[in-house]
């Protein structure tokens, strides 16, 4: 069987050092996620993708770039996109040509969004954006905020479809987030642990509805680190029933399941106990996450990464958690296959100038 490798980590700086190498080599690594403190400019990034491919072809290159204010590269010629609120805000002003052509030019405006976005992240050796957002604005959660399309999830359905397919237009995945939804709880999981109240069936009614209308369409799904205790006791993330029984099974996901970063406050805390990154890992993987992220944590020794490294290794050494040959598959299958434009040749390229113009 491939070795299954589901940990994406992190780099402190803006090259690869002796110590990221080794563990990036590690074969439980499959991936990195890139932030803005790697950023220096387009050349410096494109050097640095270039030397992780020469660890190993395999790892994924993984950033947060959604636009707005989550965008890890905007100077450099990189463009500034919008918030995808701004794309909703497009959605209702129909003007004077006729009912429905808000919506018609909201979802053209967000297929450039993805194609900018994909163009540009790909040009410079970067494999994934965690991106779209599908959860709802119900104007409570400041960390979800503007980068919600809206509060209908009809129309975050819709524009969402249309980002992912300026994605696939440049040979990018994509990645629904956050699983079933984080928009109603005001709580903000990197600091705290959030709970959602409601029913269900009010969460699948709303909140979900996205999921189950792109399932099709999504390759990729990150939970979010909510508590729905009316439906289980542990977050989202964690949860056997919402990732096996409900995104799978009710559903029918059968794409890549990204755990959210194990550093956050909200994935620190399992069942009213403490947990370390190797406990949550061991428990988001057993409940059905393909690969789980650790960010932030390479600064100084990094020594949190290591126990990380060495902690699921004897974890599958004890049989407390079993790579999974599918897992691997749908990690290998988030890779871009399609050769990707370069930089000069992009800037010249039709359809991105075009790309350009349409955008809000």
């Amino acid at each position: 069987m491939t070795q299954h490798a589901p940990l994406i980590i992190d780099i402190a700086g803006l090259t690869l050092s002796k110590q990221d190498k080794q563990r990036l080599k590690h074969p439980l690594v499959g991936g990195m996620i890139l932030f803005a403190r790697n950023w220096q400019n387009r050349d410096q990034l494109t050097a640095l993708c270039h030397s992780i491919k020469k660890v190993r072809k395999d790892l994924l290159i993984c950033v947060d770039h959604e636009g707005g204010r989550v965008q890890r590269f905007k100077t450099d010629g990189f463009t500034h996109l919008p918030p995808m609120r701004a794309l909703g805000e497009l959605w209702l002003q129909d003007g004077k040509a006729g009912e429905g052509s808000g919506a018609l030019r909201a979802t053209r405006a967000a297929t450039a969004c993805g194609y900018v976005l994909g163009t540009e992240l790909r040009a410079c050796g970067v494999d994934l954006s965690f991106t779209p957002v599908l959860d709802l604005d119900y104007g409570e959660s400041s960390v979800i905020g503007d980068r919600a399309f809206g509060r209908d999830p009809r129309v975050v359905s819709l524009l969402a479809k249309s980002l992912m397919h300026g994605l696939l237009q440049s040979g990018m995945a994509n990645c629904g987030k956050h699983f079933p939804g984080h928009g109603f709880v005001k709580a903000d999981s990197h600091t705290d642990m959030p709970v959602d109240k409601r029913s269900l069936k009010a969460v699948m009614t709303d909140d979900a509805r996205p999921y189950d209308w792109l399932g099709t369409a999504l390759t990729s799904v990150m939970p979010a680190h909510v508590i729905y205790p009316k439906v289980d006791s542990r977050p989202a993330c964690f949860s056997g029933k919402w990732l096996g029984d409900i995104l799978r099974a009710q559903l029918g996901f059968t794409g890549a399941v990204f755990s959210d970063d194990l550093s956050m406050a909200g994935a620190r805390v399992l069942d009213g106990q403490p947990v370390s990154p190797t406990q949550a890992a061991v428990a988001a993987l057993n409940a059905g996450c393909d690969m789980v992220l650790l960010c932030n944590q390479s600064e100084g020794e990094g020594t949190e990464l290591d126990a990380l490294i060495d902690g699921l290794t004897e974890a599958q050494l004890k049989g407390l958690w079993q790579p999974l040959e599918a897992s691997e598959e749908r990690r290998v299958s988030m890779l871009p296959t399609s050769r990707a434009t370069l930089w000069d040749e992009l800037m010249v390229q039709h359809a991105y100038m075009h790309a350009l113009d349409l955008l809000p």
